[in-house]
């Protein structure tokens, strides 16, 4: 559970497509003026360096971001906040989903953010200060289920585990039973890798079932190299806002000219 260090994975396409679509839902939640909670149960260290030795071991920002970035317009929120950070902090810098989201929200927003990993969290809440926003080295299902229903009640949690822990696709739909309970309102997103080994199916028929209006997001890419068993990237957002079907659409077709 605190070997696994998102640096090595950091802007490869499970990436793009996770946070293509996060950024966009979190633009169109900021529409409103009202204030929201963002939450997130498995935050890792925020900004990567894709130069580090790690991220440049597997190769995966090479056959993700490197290649993918033109896929969205400089207008896209995605977009603004690669620029940003890359204007701040070099061309080789990518934000991870804490950082997309405290460049997005607002002043009135309330983020808080879960990791459990020593060195990781360390780095998150460095990457975090010049933010409002709350860092717990904590797990982060346990931060969850303390904080729902959150204040303002408004808002979204993102559900982003490294699966390394196989009871993982057992227990989630079991957890975001009890947050839907919690928080009916709340818009609920799970990320799942799509895998070779079909793992992650059981857990996806579960929550469809339960949920037969949730938005199930899913492209397929190359292996970032061979052997690898991850083969997708797919989204399950319970609760999705309007519009969202239509820009998973434009990003899918965008993934479907990989292959």
């Amino acid at each position: 559970m605190l070997s696994y260090q998102h640096i090595y994975h950091a802007g490869n396409m499970a990436d793009v497509h996770k946070h293509g679509l996060l950024a966009w839902m979190l633009a169109y939640l900021t529409r409103k003026d009202k204030p929201l909670s963002y939450i997130e149960t498995h935050a890792g260290r925020a900004s990567y360096d894709l130069d580090a030795a790690e991220a440049r071991k597997t190769g995966e920002a090479a056959q993700g971001i490197q290649r993918a970035q033109g896929w969205f317009a400089p207008d896209h929120p995605f977009a603004q906040v690669l620029e940003q950070v890359r204007a701040e902090d070099g061309p080789q810098t990518y934000p991870g989903s804490p950082m997309i989201a405290a460049r997005l929200l607002r002043p009135t927003d309330t983020i808080h953010l879960a990791e459990l990993h020593p060195r990781e969290h360390s780095a998150l809440d460095y990457a975090m200060s010049p933010y409002p926003v709350t860092c717990h080295q904590r797990d982060g299902f346990d931060m969850a289920h303390s904080l729902l229903p959150p204040t303002p009640r408004r808002g979204m949690l993102l559900i982003d585990p490294s699966y390394e822990i196989k009871d993982d696709y057992d227990e989630i739909p079991k957890h975001i039973a009890k947050f839907t309970r919690a928080w009916n309102v709340g818009i609920v997103v799970l990320w799942y890798p799509v895998l070779t080994s079909a793992l992650h199916v059981p857990m996806l028929k579960t929550l469809s079932k339960t949920y037969p209006d949730a938005l199930r997001a899913e492209v397929r890419f190359p292996p970032a190299r061979p052997g690898h068993g991850m083969i997708g990237s797919g989204l399950f957002v319970i609760n999705p806002p309007f519009g969202l079907d239509a820009e998973a659409k434009r990003l899918k077709d965008r993934f479907d000219t990989l292959t």
